[in-house]
């Protein structure tokens, strides 16, 4: 099992839960407004006056062979709107309940 964080601008979030149900990727869990400031370019997303922006982020986890199709669609995602920003992160589970 593999869980996946993914950092994203809210305008991204339905078209990411669609990414998902085509998956079959069930179980999610989403933090609202998030604040942040992606690594490599893009503006930040502060929500104040200068940058009133904000961002979102999930973790999902999903079976080892749903991770490449998740991220290939991710990425299409994000270089569709490359101005927006979104990243992905995905790592192993160890243990679960």
């Amino acid at each position: 099992m593999k869980s996946v964080f993914i950092a994203y601008d809210q305008a991204h979030h339905e078209a990411i839960i669609e990414i998902l149900d085509s998956l079959s990727c069930r179980g999610f869990t989403a933090f609202g407004n998030v604040q942040g400031r992606g690594s490599k370019k893009g503006e930040p997303h502060y929500g104040t006056h200068a940058w009133p922006a904000l961002a979102s982020s999930m973790i999902t986890f999903v079976a080892d062979d749903r991770l490449e199709p998740l991220l290939d669609a991710l990425h299409k995602l994000d270089l569709s709107k490359p101005l927006l920003g979104l990243r992905a992160f995905a790592w192993d589970v160890e243990k679960t309940i």
